[in-house]
């Protein structure tokens, strides 16, 4: 998964190494943060659908039937 690789580490260079605990709590179930789908692969753990990432995600899949979806929360939101 390459993009979804490429694109966890953008948003490290942006928020900080926290980003890289986010990703292992969402592939170790914890939801709201992190889920990812790269060429009909997924790995992590759904948002909660009241969540409003969630919406922004489904809309884009089914809009523009994206190929590539990374969604790691931010670091200080995804507490609590």
């Amino acid at each position: 998964m390459p993009l979804t690789y490429r694109s966890i580490q953008n948003k490290a260079a942006q928020f900080g190494n926290d980003v890289y605990r986010l990703v292992r709590l969402g592939i170790r179930g914890q939801a709201n943060c992190f889920w990812a789908m790269e060429g009909g692969r997924v790995v992590g753990t759904p948002f909660a659908s009241t969540h409003p990432v969630a919406a922004v995600a489904a809309q884009g899949l089914v809009q523009f039937g994206c190929a590539h979806v990374c969604i790691v929360a931010e670091p200080a939101k995804a507490e609590g």
